[in-house]
């Protein structure tokens, strides 16, 4: 039945535009002109439907439901592109196949029936789960991005702070060595010096 996978992945391939439609944005406008588009090919595809019978009409309203719900799902993650939207696009994908894939399997009888449902079903969990896995990769990322940013920063600070200390330590002992060095004077001479070595190190 692999023949069964292959398909339920070319008809989630047939199901959503490319991905350099899903990256771009939409204006309001664009955003109804879409919504209006995929209005009349749901129209369409039923007129076309129509003219079906049998499983193959069950077949056709699948693909055609399919169709709509994913190009509404990619609609909106064009128009708020998030993980999450990314994430809805994909489980109707999913869903999409899975419609088709399983009214494809009442072609079916018997056992081969059987396990055509099986496998649909199977690739349906699998796209399902990939999905999750993408979001919460995703969300796991973004957090500990967050994180990494919150800890460099943390640190960034903490180096700051420590050379801070370090120069201040630098001239506390340069300064101490300057009062040391005015004690080989003595009076105006060495009250001269300290006063220098004050200026100096910026001490009051």
């Amino acid at each position: 039945m692999k023949t069964i996978q292959l398909r339920v992945i070319a008809i989630a391939a047939s199901l959503f535009f490319s991905a350099g439609a899903m990256a771009q944005t939409l204006s309001a406008a664009d955003y109804k002109g879409a919504k209006q588009q995929i209005a009349a090919d749901k129209k369409a595809d039923g007129k076309a439907c129509a003219t079906l019978s049998a499983n193959a009409k069950d077949i056709c309203q699948a693909e055609a439901k399919g169709r709509e719900k994913v190009a509404m799902a990619e609609l909106e993650a064009r128009i708020k592109p998030t993980s999450k939207t990314l994430y809805a696009t994909r489980i109707a994908k999913a869903e999409a196949a899975y419609g088709v894939s399983r009214e494809r399997c009442d072609d079916l009888a018997g056992n081969a029936k059987d396990v055509c449902v099986k496998e649909a079903k199977s690739a349906q969990t699998a796209a399902k789960s990939d999905a999750k896995l993408q979001l919460t990769t995703t969300a796991a990322n973004t957090t500990a991005a967050k994180q990494t940013d919150a800890a460099q920063s943390s640190a960034n600070e903490k180096i700051v702070d420590a050379r801070q200390d370090a120069s201040a330590d630098k001239r506390a002992a340069q300064y101490k060595v300057a009062q040391e060095k005015c004690d080989t004077f003595a009076g105006d001479v060495k009250t001269t010096c300290l006063e220098k070595a004050k200026v100096n190190f910026g001490k009051p």
